[in-house]
């Protein structure tokens, strides 16, 4: 096997255009692609900031229904901060910082539902898996 790393991940949304300015805006992605992909369909795709893997916000496919994806985990370097950013941005997050042995953590949803973990992991986490 030769696989190197995760391309890209599909996110279910309902708007691609509500999910774009949330993404972009409230999350600060950068736009990677938005372009038209056949008659009735857009190619929308965003990246936080100097990521390998980027996300596309699709709506056609009938067995990822929005809001169906849970566990889409983000990495940030200032917990606290982006915690208050969110709140001051609307975004609901639920509860307070978690902690745990590989870091700290929020959980919140984007617009469609789907849910999003937010974590900082700690330096000397022990490995997962």
């Amino acid at each position: 096997m030769t696989i190197t790393h995760v391309q890209l991940l599909s996110l279910p949304v309902t708007d691609q255009d509500r999910a774009k300015s949330f993404y972009v805006d409230t999350l600060g992605f950068d736009l990677v692609s938005d372009n038209p992909m056949g008659p009735d369909r857009r190619w929308v795709q965003v990246a936080p900031k100097g990521a390998r893997t980027s996300i596309t916000l699709v709506n056609w496919f009938d067995t990822m229904p929005p809001g169906s994806l849970k566990g889409l985990v983000l990495e940030t370097d200032d917990l606290e901060g982006d915690v208050a950013a969110l709140n001051d941005r609307g975004v609901a997050v639920e509860g307070d910082i978690q902690r745990s042995p590989w870091g700290r953590y929020v959980t919140f949803d984007d617009p469609d539902g789907n849910g999003i973990v937010l974590q900082a992991t700690a330096v000397d986490a022990p490995a997962r898996g």
